[in-house]
């Protein structure tokens, strides 16, 4: 079986490049937030209808950023990020653990 190659994993920290941090949000997390999460409309996203039900981590990344909101992030507009502050990162499990949007 062929492994998928992805540009970005699930649960990695995130920064777009207005400065927001974010989670990337695998598939089923992005399932959930949609139904339960406003839609930030962050610099940097996909925006065309219809698009990004699928999103494939390579060109279209799901984030969940720490003001509560996701968004499809084009991949080159956001950038791995390792040194989040911890009160960051604990903000958005917050909003994951709230919105029951852990898998």
């Amino acid at each position: 079986m062929v492994e998928k190659q992805r540009l970005f994993d699930s649960e990695q920290m995130v920064a777009a490049f207005g400065g927001q941090v974010g989670v990337v949000m695998g598939q089923d997390m992005y399932d959930r937030a949609r139904k339960a999460l406003r839609e930030g409309r962050k610099t940097g996203r996909y925006f065309a209808p219809g698009c990004c039900h699928h999103p494939d981590y390579i060109t279209q990344v799901p984030v969940l950023f720490e003001d509560g909101s996701y968004d499809v992030m084009r991949s080159m507009n956001i950038k791995k990020q390792s040194d989040i502050p911890e009160e960051k990162r604990l903000m958005i499990q917050d909003i994951i653990q709230k919105n029951e949007l852990a898998d």
